[in-house]
């Protein structure tokens, strides 16, 4: 069992970025600040279920300024250029966005099943996580970099598998590395639930982690005009 503060954390950490996502999702949905490249409506309402109120900073900041008739609301001026810094953590919350979602599905699957091995159910978590971010990962990017370049569905998935790959394995290294620290070393006995406060509290940071493991891969990829720029 987790203590109790740390219990205690986990649900106010995710309630923030429940509302957050929520809060995102009202403004796209609700208010009709639809994105141009449409797959973004759902990587920012993702990309706040583990940074939180960052997520909404982010999404006012560079994704409102991108959404389609910001310019008619905002008669008196275009808006401000984005440095490069903001173009490439656009892009890592692109590829974290189906890494999170991944994880979300895999994690609750495999402990639904009761999967193990050697009595961890860490090694099944990880197999399970991997294969679903690649799954949601290049289904992401086919839809930014398809309709992009008007590419088929044939060529587009291969372009989007080259684009995805590699960003998403270094986004889940760092997740993966947190996840082993937890659970082999915070917590060896007994080992955090997946059905716990704690647990999702203690994911959030990795995939945080894994954002910025994600980061260097996603520079290079751009510079190799593998991956678009956002």
């Amino acid at each position: 069992m987790a203590p109790l503060w740390l219990s205690v954390l986990g649900w106010a950490a995710i309630g923030t970025a429940a509302l957050s996502a929520g809060w995102i999702g009202f403004d796209v949905l609700v208010r009709r600040r639809h994105q141009h490249m449409r797959i973004m409506e759902v990587v920012w309402p993702v990309t706040a279920l583990y940074f939180g109120p960052l997520g909404i900073w982010g999404y006012r900041r560079f994704g409102l300024p991108a959404s389609i008739g910001w310019s008619d609301e905002h008669p008196s001026g275009a808006p401000r250029a984005q440095p490069t810094w903001a173009g490439v953590a656009t892009d890592v919350s692109h590829c974290g966005a189906g890494c999170t979602l991944g994880d979300l599905i895999a994690e609750w699957c495999v402990f639904g099943i009761g999967a193990t091995i050697a009595g961890l159910a860490l090694l099944p978590e990880y197999i399970g996580d991997y294969l679903a971010a690649l799954a949601l990962g290049i289904a992401f990017q086919y839809f930014a970099i398809a309709p992009m370049r008007g590419l088929g569905p044939r060529k587009g998935l291969v372009e989007a598998a080259k684009a995805d790959i590699l960003s998403l394995t270094a986004f889940e290294i760092g997740l993966f590395g947190w996840m082993a620290l937890v659970q082999l070393v915070l917590f060896p006995h007994p080992h955090l639930s997946v059905d716990s406060s704690a647990y999702w509290f203690l994911m959030q940071i990795g995939m945080v982690l894994g954002f910025f493991t994600s980061w260097p891969a996603n520079v290079w990829l751009i510079r190799k005009g593998i991956k678009e720029p956002m």
